[in-house]
């Protein structure tokens, strides 16, 4: 039995429907915003895993069919992750290991894929919140769920989940301690206020 949720962000619809797509994982979440779409499942093994270490997996993949271009001429096959895919994992992993129950050691995957992208909107905060909510229908003991956004600072305005052409003119709001900082979230400082 398929269900829907629908939630207005950033002035358009953030859609979360689960059952219908990859019925056989033990959660599954369909994410679409404006045209774009993203599928985030989770599945786990059975039988805790020995040692102090809690066994995640997440894979993140931008096929080129999701942009409607198909690979030809001398590389036919997608290659291996792109950094943005492998930072996007990231992402996803980071916020994700501390909400699951304090001794859960089994093996889990989280595979977030992108079905469709429309150029203006970025799957990777889709696949974020995608991952959360595939955890969250499923029956692993993930415990908070969690939510991204990406913030702009356009034109003096906080925008919530700029489109693309809209982050290549505007400026990020946050001011980072540290330049690591900045590479991690990926995003640009804005100039500083001259103190009057």
């Amino acid at each position: 039995m398929a269900h829907k949720r629908e939630i207005q962000i950033g002035g358009k619809t953030l859609s979360l429907e689960t059952g219908a797509l990859a019925k056989q994982a033990h959660g599954a979440v369909v994410v679409r915003y404006g045209d774009t779409v993203v599928i985030a499942t989770a599945c786990y093994k059975e039988g805790a895993v020995m040692g102090d270490f809690m066994p995640l997996t997440v894979d993140y993949k931008e096929y080129t069919y999701a942009g409607g271009r198909i690979p030809g001429g001398f590389f036919k096959r997608e290659g291996r992750p792109t950094e943005k895919e492998i930072l996007t994992s990231r992402l996803i992993d980071r916020p994700l290991r501390p909400s699951f129950q304090e001794g859960y050691r089994n093996e889990t995957q989280i595979i977030a894929l992108v079905l469709s992208a429309d150029g203006e909107n970025d799957p990777d905060i889709l696949a974020i919140n995608g991952a959360s909510a595939a955890l969250i229908v499923s029956e692993i003991p993930f415990l908070n769920a969690i939510g991204a956004v990406r913030v702009g600072y356009i034109d003096g305005q906080i925008v919530i989940n700029p489109t693309n052409s809209q982050r290549d003119c505007g400026t990020w709001g946050r001011q980072p301690d540290r330049a690591q900082d900045l590479a991690r979230a990926g995003g640009r400082t804005r100039p500083r206020r001259r103190q009057a």
